[in-house]
């Protein structure tokens, strides 16, 4: 036996025995490793139920099991302008996102532009910013232009907005697949008479395929999940998409509105299912051929050109990122939306309103912040725990429970708000615990949503520290508290960290399942600048999302700086 799995021996010497041994050597497996299938049953409860229960209730029409969902919804004319709008939103933004997140990834790894390190901070900006807040700065942005009409609140706004939002991370895919391409390969195809064209597109291109498909298909799963933006710039136009349509039925509460929004979610999951068939598809037959450590130095030398290559690529990463945060800056600080951003308009009345007489800014600041904060420290605890048995005790267990795990994060989030209603109304027929309704039901979706980013952060942690350190310990006669103390907490911290940050940032401003599960004292950020939004009050929604986003900066340098003191306190050890 090797840790809470089965080996090839044990599962020999279990085959050879007679029946009644057999049975007392398989209560002995099943008690030695009750732990790991207790952990198993929680998870399966906690993430895998909910979407079941989801599924079901998409063939539940009066009581009973039926289709006539549906048939009635796709059957509506309604249903198919949803389905188009979405194919078309999706699809444009992700071809948006492809084509800038490709090129800067290209210049930033193949040339030699200066202050590269400067751009990418600014390149993934829109990435870190909440995509409400996003859109919130480019309407005010695009409301300043006098001279050209530009309508966001459209088809084509919706677009432009969802594709800038993510092309950072067809970015953050593509340019480490670049940087790990060997150059010799490209030398070869240029040695043998083939131009720099020929080069790129026989060698660079199918070696950067894995990368730009990955990074293409989360653009899409990103656009499709969103429901920040289609609520903000669709819902005033009356665009519809499917996570628009969900959130509609639901607060309708119209007849059949919980099984109607459960059917439209279970064709929002099968949009994502088609997404991830195709990358698979696409990368069925790819090999990835990278060299051990990525190559920074430029492959193409810029010379008369590079002035205006880096002056384009400031200009639009500028005019992408900054400006219409200042938009949005400059619209907070007026008396009035619309009036001339002149000394006599400038006010912080909208900031002293929201900090000092509007009680649920200061409720939705701290449960957001409470929200946060347990939902990271939970999963630093429990994700890191599960990383450490995925990696160092590799069985079908426990692959199992990180394919769990992953589950309700590639669902959109408005399919796992739906399904955490339908749970925790009531878990058991005709129990209720109080959960929904209350602001721990956005805990557990909170927990069951973000679990799966730490644990690949975690993950990524443990497969770089030999195990040999751990023997050592053991043989030594090290404690399990010493030995994670002593040895593996330092060295993986950094990389944790970098996960719960994510965890922490992303938790911080969640609006998609927020927006179906908050109820009155569990009001979040997202909510409150969501609510502001549709009700009119620009002013105050653009100076809270300011303060979020001071807010987030604050929280995001002092963790660095906890991060920064720990290492060098065990530098200094």
């Amino acid at each position: 036996m090797t840790g809470n799995s089965f080996n090839d021996e044990t599962l020999d010497r279990f085959k050879s025995l007679n029946t009644k041994k057999k049975s007392s050597e398989l209560f002995s497996l099943l008690f030695k490793n009750k732990n790991l299938y207790l952990s198993l049953l929680i998870i399966l409860i906690v993430f895998v139920i909910p979407v079941i229960r989801l599924f079901l209730m998409s063939f539940q029409a009066n009581g009973s099991f039926s289709f006539e969902n549906y048939t009635n919804i796709l059957s509506e004319k309604y249903t198919w302008t949803v389905l188009k709008n979405t194919c078309l939103i999706v699809v444009g933004s992700t071809v948006i996102s492809l084509m800038v997140g490709v090129s800067l990834a290209w210049l930033m790894a193949y040339t030699n532009i200066r202050l590269k390190k400067l751009m990418q901070v600014f390149i993934l900006l829109p990435f870190v910013i909440p995509s409400y807040i996003v859109t919130i700065a480019w309407t005010q942005f695009v409301g300043n232009i006098k001279a050209v009409d530009i309508n966001l609140y459209s088809m084509g706004g919706i677009i432009f907005i969802l594709g800038i939002s993510h092309y950072p991370l067809v970015y953050l895919f593509t340019v480490n697949v670049l940087k790990k391409i060997p150059r010799e390969l490209e030398w070869a195809v240029r040695a043998s008479g083939g131009g720099q064209l020929k080069a790129f597109w026989h060698v660079t291109v199918p070696l950067a395929l894995p990368g730009i498909v990955g990074g293409g298909m989360i653009a899409f799963l990103s656009n499709l999940d969103n429901f920040g933006i289609p609520a903000f710039l669709g819902i005033p136009s009356n665009i519809t998409t499917l996570s628009t349509a969900i959130y509609q039925e639901v607060i309708g509460f119209g007849e059949n509105a919980f099984s109607r929004a459960a059917t439209f979610s279970v064709l929002l999951a099968v949009f994502a299912l088609f997404a991830t068939g195709i990358q698979w598809f696409l990368l069925r037959k790819s090999k990835v051929t990278e060299t051990a450590a990525a190559d920074n130095s430029p492959r193409f030398h810029l010379r008369k050109s590079r002035p205006f290559v880096e002056f384009s690529i400031w200009l639009f990463i500028v005019g992408v990122s900054i400006i219409p945060l200042l938009s949005m800056l400059k619209t907070s600080l007026l008396k009035v939306y619309g009036l001339p951003f002149t000394l006599e308009n400038i006010t912080l009345h909208n900031f002293n309103y929201l900090l000092y007489d509007y009680d649920k800014v200061s409720t939705a600041l701290l449960n957001s912040l409470k929200l946060a904060g347990l939902t990271t420290i939970i999963c630093l605890i429990i994700g890191t725990l599960v990383a450490y048995f995925r990696i160092r005790k590799p069985s079908f267990i426990t692959k199992s429970l990180e394919v769990a795990i992953s589950i309700p994060y590639t669902l959109p989030g408005m399919v796992l708000a739906l399904a955490m209603i339908f749970t925790w109304m009531q878990p058991i027929p005709g129990w209720n615990p109080g959960i929904y309704g209350s602001i721990w039901i956005l805990l557990i979706a909170y927990v069951t949503r973000f679990m799966i980013l730490q644990v690949r952060g975690s993950s990524s942690a443990f497969t770089q520290i030999s195990v040999d350190l751990e023997e050592a310990a053991h043989i030594s006669g090290a404690s399990t508290w010493s030995k994670w103390r002593f040895i593996l907490l330092p060295l993986i911290l950094p990389s944790v960290l970098s996960g719960s940050i994510l965890v922490l940032l992303t938790t911080l401003t969640e609006l998609t399942i927020s927006s179906l599960l908050w109820s009155s004292g569990a009001e979040t950020i997202g909510v409150i600048i969501f609510n502001f939004e549709q009700a009119g009050y620009t002013t105050y929604s653009t100076a809270f999302s300011v303060i979020t986003l001071l807010f987030m900066g604050i929280l995001a340098a002092l963790v660095y700086g906890i991060i920064y003191i720990w290492q060098r306190s065990i530098k200094a050890s």
